[in-house]
């Protein structure tokens, strides 16, 4: 990790991390309890780490900002993930996002206040190791 500006922030909770495959930190910027509709948070993933596919009552918005990794919707191709890349997940599309094998990756995402994951199966170990760079 080299430009994250914001910082990794703490460890996932027990409650949150059982949801990814390695270790993720959290960095909130604007968070739901304040005076606004949105939330902002920092996510860093280590290397390998992917989150459990999932879906989003309101969508969210992905903006990269350091590392490298992958993002995937449900029936389509996995993407490459960069510094720079902005990623706009509608409401109710199942997917999932992650760092690569050998990198980090840090996002900003920007949700609405009451955005709710439904958080579905793991991303298999096959389907991660099938992804090329």
């Amino acid at each position: 990790m080299e430009k994250n500006i914001f910082g990794k922030g703490e460890p996932a909770s027990p409650e949150l991390s059982k949801y990814f495959s390695g270790k993720v930190y959290f960095n909130p910027l604007v968070s739901s309890e304040e005076k606004y509709n949105f939330q902002v948070i920092n996510v860093t993933f280590e290397p390998g780490c992917r989150n459990n596919w999932h879906t989003h009552s309101h969508g969210q918005i992905l903006l990269i900002i350091d590392g490298y990794g992958w993002y995937q919707e449900w029936g389509k191709k996995a993407q490459r993930l960069k510094p720079g890349d902005v990623i706009k997940v509608p409401s109710g599309v199942k997917h999932w996002h992650g760092a690569g094998k050998d990198t980090w990756l840090s996002h900003v995402v920007i949700s609405a206040s009451e955005n709710i994951t439904q958080w579905l199966e793991p991303v298999s170990e096959e389907e991660y190791d099938n992804l090329k760079e």
